[in-house]
C-alpha cells in the first residue's frame, strides 16, 4: 500500500532519553468515489480505492456502484448495471460435533451441474458468504429466477454431494435483506444521490452443510491448481489405484483444491463432457502441493469418443424410460455401486428428464475407464438384478480419444421395489432405532436387507422372508447407529430358481437414506477478531454472521 493509504511514519530525536521517539501520522483519507444508483452502468473491472494497485494512487476514482448493489451483466447485450447484490449464506459443519468446519471450499452450481461461481472458504465458525450473479433488466432488477446447489470441501472430510447424499436445491425466490455487519459496508449504502440499498442473501436450511468426517481414513495432502478457462465443473481426481480416489469440482474459473491425497505416485486426471485434459503425475509426500496446473489438449468435440448401447425394460411396471450415465471408474464406490458423474456425461443431456427406451449415446467423451450405470435415478426403474442372465452386471469401458466404444451386452432394467420409509423422497431424519418398511414383490420367496453408511461401509445385512402381499416391516438390528451420520438400506428380493437363488428386483439406488438422529442444532459462534489474527478464535455468544 502507498504512504498515503497506511500514514507517514516520522521519527524526532529525544535529547531526554537519548533513544529516537517514531510516531505515526494519521493516515490520509482515501479520495472520495462517485457511487452509482440501480439500473446505472457500471463497469466491473473498476474496484473500491482501498482495493486498487499502488500504481493508480494518483488517478481520479471512476465510478462503482454504491454498498448494497452489484454490478451485473444485462440479459441483453454486453453491458453491465448496478442491481442489488445477492449472495448465498451458510454454515458448514461437521455431522457428528455441529461444530462449524474452517477452511471448507464452497462453490454454487446451476440446474446443469456447472459451478457458476469462484470458490469461497468458510471461516472459523464454518460461516461463508458467497457471491452469485444473476442477469438484469435495464433497471437493475433481476431478469431471471435461478436455483443452484452447492458443492463442499474440506480436508478430514467427504465431499459434498457424494455417496447417498443429494444436494437440496437452493431457490432465489427465497432471498430476503441481507443483514449489514458492523465493520461492512457492502451490505447496505447509499449512493451519492443519498438513498439507502440492502443487499439480500438465501439462508435457509439448503444453504447450511453438514459434512461427514472420514475418520481413521482421513489422510493425506492437500493439492491445488488450476485448468484454465472454459473447464468449469470439470471432475479432476488424485488416482492412485485406489478407489474410490479423492477428487473435486474445478469452479467457475478453472481452480480445483484436492483433499486427502495419499502419499505415493499420484496422476491428476480431469473428466468433463467436450474436453479432452492432458493428465499429470506428480509424487506426494507430506507437504501439501499448489500450482499443479492442467492443460487443455483439445475442446473440439470431434476429436473426443462417443460412447453407445442398448437397454430394454422387462417388467417395468409403472417405469417406462431410464437415463445412462458414466462414472470414473477412480472415483466408483462399489459398495454403493455409484460415484459422482463428471459434468455432461449424462443420457439425456442434464437437466432433461430421463428418456432413455432403447438406443442410448454420449457424446465427447474424454479418454479413461468408466463405470455404466443405467436406471441410476428415481425412475421407479432399476438394472435387473438377476446375476444369472446377460446384461445384469455393471461393465467396465476403456475410452479412448476419437473412439466410438459400444458396451458390449445390452442392459436389463426392471421395475423397482417400493420403499414405504424411511427416505422415500429424499434423506429423512430417524431418531430411534429404525424401521424399515417397502412394498411386498408379489413373486418373490424372500428378501436380502443391506445398512450402508455414506462412506459404502456395510452396517448390517440380514435376510428376510417372504411377505404376504402387504407392506413388509423389518427393524434394525445391527450395532448402535453413529449419530449425524447418514445411511441406506437396500432391499433385493428374490426366488428359487432349481434350487438356485435368482434376484428379482430391488430399491432405487437413491432411495431408502436417512440420516440418524437430529442434526446437532447450529452453535452460536463469534470470532475474536484480534486472535483470528493470530490464527486462534473463540466461540460462544453471537454469531458473526447470519446462519439461519
Amino acid at each position: 500500500m502507498s504512504q498515503s493509504r497506511l500514514g507517514i511514519l516520522t521519527c524526532t530525536a529525544s535529547l531526554v532519553f537519548g533513544l529516537a521517539a517514531c510516531q505515526k501520522d494519521e493516515p490520509e483519507p482515501l479520495p472520495e468515489q462517485p457511487l452509482l444508483a440501480p439500473g446505472a452502468a457500471c463497469d466491473p473491472s473498476i474496484l473500491p480505492v482501498d482495493q486498487t494497485p499502488d500504481e493508480e494512487d494518483d488517478k481520479d476514482p471512476q465510478p462503482i456502484c454504491a454498498p448494497g448493489l452489484a454490478c451485473e451483466p444485462r440479459a441483453e447485450g454486453d453491458e453491465y448495471v448496478c442491481g442489488t447484490a445477492l449472495s448465498i449464506r451458510g454454515r458448514v459443519t461437521d455431522s457428528a460435533s455441529g461444530l462449524g468446519v474452517e477452511g471448507a471450499l464452497v462453490a454454487a452450481l446451476n440446474e446443469l451441474g456447472e459451478p457458476v461461481t469462484d470458490v469461497v472458504a468458510s471461516d472459523a465458525c464454518g460461516d461463508y458468504i458467497l457471491p452469485v450473479s444473476v442477469r438484469r433488466n435495464a433497471d437493475g432488477s433481476y431478469a431471471e429466477s435461478l436455483k443452484w446447489t452447492l458443492a463442499v470441501g474440506a480436508s478430514d472430510y467427504q465431499p459434498f454431494p457424494t455417496g447417498l447424499r443429494p444436494a437440496l436445491p437452493i431457490d432465489m425466490s427465497d432471498a430476503e435483506p441481507a443483514p449489514a455487519e458492523a465493520d461492512d459496508e457492502t451490505d447496505t449504502g447509499s449512493s451519492d444521490d443519498g438513498e439507502t440499498y440492502e443487499a439480500e442473501m438465501v439462508n435457509n436450511a439448503a444453504t447450511n452443510v453438514v459434512l461427514i468426517s472420514l475418520g481413521a481414513d482421513a489422510q493425506g495432502v492437500t493439492i491445488s491448481g488450476s485448468l484454465g478457462e472454459g473447464t468449469a465443473g470439470t471432475l479432476v481426481v488424485a488416482e492412485s489405484g485406489t478407489a474410490p480416489a479423492p477428487y473435486a469440482i474445478a469452479d467457475a474459473s478453472g481452480a480445483y483444491t484436492l483433499f486427502n491425497v495419499p502419499a505415493g505416485a499420484v496422476t491428476i486426471r480431469g473428466y468433463r463432457q467436450n474436453v479432452e485434459i492432458e493428465p499429470v503425475e506428480v509424487t506426494v509426500g507430506t507437504a501439501d502441493m499448489a500450482d499443479v496446473d492442467l492443460r487443455v489438449l483439445t475442446d473440439d468435440p470431434a476429436l473426443l469418443a462417443t460412447v453407445s448401447g442398448s437397454l430394454n425394460v422387462v417388467d417395468g411396471g409403472e417405469g417406462t424410460v431410464t437415463s445412462v450415465v458414466l462414472v470414473p471408474a477412480s472415483v466408483y464406490n462399489a459398495p454403493l455401486e455409484r460415484g459422482p458423474v463428471p459434468l455432461g456425461l449424462r443420457d439425456p443431456p442434464p437437466p432433461a428428464a430421463p428418456d432413455v427406451t432403447g438406443a442410448f449415446s454420449l457424446t465427447g467423451v474424454p479418454s479413461g475407464t468408466y463405470k455404466v450405470l443405467v436406471a441410476f435415478e428415481n425412475d421407479q426403474l432399476v438394472r435387473d438384478p438377476d446375476e444369472g442372465i446377460a446384461g445384469t452386471q455393471i461393465p467396465e469401458i476403456v475410452v479412448e480419444s476419437g473412439q466410438v466404444v459400444a458396451v458390449p451386452d445390452s442392459f436389463k432394467a426392471t421395475g423397482a421395489l417400493e420403499i414405504v420409509g424411511p427416505g422415500k423422497e429424499r434423506p429423512e431424519p430417524v431418531e430411534a432405532v429404525p424401521t424399515f418398511t417397502w412394498v411386498d414383490d408379489s413373486s418373490e420367496e424372500g428378501y436380502d436387507v443391506v445398512v450402508f453408511d455414506a462412506l459404502g461401509k456395510i452396517a448390517w445385512q440380514t435376510e428376510v422372508p417372504s411377505g404376504n402381499g402387504g407392506d413388509v416391516s423389518l427393524e434394525y438390528g445391527g450395532e448402535a447407529l453413529e449419530p449425524g451420520m447418514y445411511y441406506q438400506f437396500r432391499v433385493t428380493s428374490w426366488r428359487l430358481v432349481q434350487d438356485q437363488r435368482r434376484n428379482i428386483s430391488r430399491t432405487e439406488d437413491l432411495r431408502g437414506v436417512f440420516v440418524h438422529g437430529e442434526a446437532p442444532p447450529l452453535e452460536e459462534c463469534t470470532i475474536d477478531e484480534e486472535a483470528a489474527t493470530d490464527g486462534e478464535s473463540s466461540s460462544g455468544g453471537e454469531s458473526s454472521s447470519s446462519t439461519g
